[in-house]
């Protein structure tokens, strides 16, 4: 049976991995929580963390907010 954590991507990310994945700076990921505005972002700690979900999640409905107009 294949190990389920050998080659997995991590479900939550920091503010630095999120820009990376949406090739924004880490800045604008900030402005953009600071507006409300970006992908659902939430607090462990004293860390910003992004679920993986979340960010693919806000760059379809982006995409799909995008070919409407």
């Amino acid at each position: 049976m294949p190990d389920p954590t050998a080659e997995h991507e991590p479900e939550l990310l920091t503010i630095t991995e999120a820009a990376d994945v949406l090739r924004a700076p880490v800045a604008t990921l900030r402005y953009w929580r600071h507006l409300g505005t970006g992908p659902n972002s939430f607090r462990l700690g004293r860390r910003v963390l992004y679920r993986r979900a979340d960010l693919r999640s806000w760059i379809d409905a982006q995409a799909d907010q995008s070919t409407r107009r």
